[in-house]
């Protein structure tokens, strides 16, 4: 392109490119680029003219070239696909009439930062430092799927509207970003898709608001890698979020969030490794909590947050945070959506036993034998009432002294009040009613008193019950210290 079919604006952006230099359309401090189509010809560069001063503009000895254009309109599509460009780019605070075009392009930087574009197509895109999109204004999808960006990904504040039907409004998938990618108050109308991709930093996700819609994706990040933190921290989210496979070796902060996906599950972090998962200060989420399978070190889940259903099964944590009593960390095995999940119970359990928490902990196993009990026939539910009236399913063993007690006393006083008849009255021994109340109850131990002694009416009936409650007292005393000496 000869620099005389140039107009003056287009002629001051060539000039200063060989030197770095800035140069600067804009108006007053408060224009707001989303009005760049009414901008005139004095602020107006044809994306063919930025296109051959990228790819082909002489350079000066001694020079560092670079593009740093702001405030311009820029009419045309620029298109820069597989185009290899060795010095920075900056196109902030500019208008794009069409889509920019940057499929497998490489760059050293890129900043559009504060831009409005109807969207962008920069798939498998390499910028060997920083790619920034701060404050931009996107009319249609981003697409970046399989970028390789060495830097950090910037895109805080930045908003992305509905693109066209089943299509994702911002695509971060297969993307590796050698540090973090912010985008703190990000908006998108549609999907964010971050599935397979890599982070070597932290994704800051605080204050976004990310909008599909109930029963729609607002945030695939299934296989997701984050060697930093993961933090959502006051995001509002309409739509399900998808960690399943993810890992996130430092925190899952979703602190003063709000999840909403009605009828649904809200956040599906199935299979996933977690170093901190924290739900907490929030409304609860409007869906199901979906952890199964996850392997969580520290699970900082309070109980207000945990939303009407959830699923459970084979999470694995090392700890509860904060430290609840049992009774209301219960609540939240009780809404399992697949009804009674034993791990669930035994997770629980050895939680509170490894912060030495032992009541805690019997009070857990005491709720699962309880919970266990609907899902028998009806003979193995009378059973468990039996054990849980008499001993606490064995993990209350003074309630069972309190019944041999008890009715020592009773069969004692209806004993000595009536002393039943000997068997041969030369040979028994002198009728003592707590001794032969204790033969009666105690199924091992004999005092010589049961044998030599033959109550008759009501009183015979009074033997038999008192033998079959001794019975009873024992074998769920038995059961109970089988299933705590087996969990030592």
């Amino acid at each position: 392109m000869e620099i005389d079919d140039m107009t003056p604006a287009e002629e001051r952006v060539w000039r200063a490119y060989p030197r770095g230099q800035d140069v600067d359309f804009r108006g007053p401090a408060d224009e707001d680029p989303a009005r760049g189509a009414d901008w005139g010809p004095e602020r107006t560069v044809r994306a063919s003219v930025v296109r051959a001063l990228l790819l082909s503009a002489p350079q000066e000895d001694g020079e560092t070239a670079a593009l740093r254009l702001a405030g311009a309109r820029i009419t045309g599509a620029l298109n820069l696909q597989y185009g290899e460009i060795d010095h920075a780019v900056r196109l902030s605070h500019c208008w794009f009439e069409h889509v920019p075009v940057l499929y497998a392009a490489r760059l050293r930087q890129l900043n559009l930062r504060g831009s409005v574009l109807p969207g962008l197509d920069a798939a498998t895109l390499r910028v060997e430092g920083v790619l920034r999109m701060s404050d931009c204004l996107f009319d249609g999808p981003v697409r970046l799927g399989g970028a390789q960006i060495s830097g950090a990904l910037f895109m805080d504040g930045a908003a992305i509207d509905e693109p066209p039907h089943g299509q994702p409004a911002l695509q971060l998938n297969h993307v590796t970003i050698g540090d973090g990618l912010s985008a703190p108050g990000l908006r998108t109308r549609g999907e964010v898709r971050l599935t397979g991709s890599s982070v070597a930093g932290t994704v800051d996700l605080n204050a976004a608001r990310l909008t599909a819609g109930a029963g729609e994706i607002a945030l695939d990040a299934e296989t997701l890698t984050v060697e930093g933190d993961a933090l959502l921290r006051e995001a509002d989210v309409l739509g399900w979020i998808g960690l399943r496979g993810a890992r996130i070796a430092g925190r899952l902060d979703l602190s003063h969030a709000r999840l909403a996906n009605p009828g649904d599950a809200a956040l599906r972090a199935s299979s996933c490794t977690i170093g901190l998962l924290w739900l907490r200060k929030g409304p609860r989420p409007e869906g199901t909590l979906n952890l199964r399978r996850a392997q969580v070190d520290v699970l900082f889940l309070e109980p207000e947050v945990v939303p009407d259903e959830v699923l459970l099964n084979s999470l694995v944590y090392t700890s509860p945070t904060p430290h609840e009593p049992a009774e209301r960390r219960l609540v939240m095995l009780e809404r399992d959506g697949e009804g009674y999940v034993p791990h669930a119970y035994e997770q629980l359990t050895a939680a509170y036993r490894r912060i030495g928490d032992d009541p805690a902990a019997r009070l857990v196993q005491l709720a699962k034998q309880r919970r266990r009990r609907g899902t028998l026939p009806w003979y193995g539910r009378l059973w468990g009432h039996v054990q849980d009236a008499t001993v606490g399913y064995g993990f209350r063993p003074l309630r069972a002294a309190g019944w041999l007690v008890s009715l020592l006393m009773a069969g004692s006083l209806a004993y000595a009040l009536h002393h039943p008849a000997p068997l041969k009255a030369d040979e028994a021994p002198q009728f003592n009613p707590v001794f032969y109340t204790l033969d009666l109850l105690l199924p091992v131990i004999s005092f010589g008193q049961e044998a030599a002694f033959a109550p008759t009416g009501g009183y015979q009936w009074l033997s038999y019950a008192l033998v079959l409650t001794g019975w009873i007292l024992a074998t769920t005393v038995v059961t109970g210290i089988t299933r705590t000496v087996s969990r030592m």
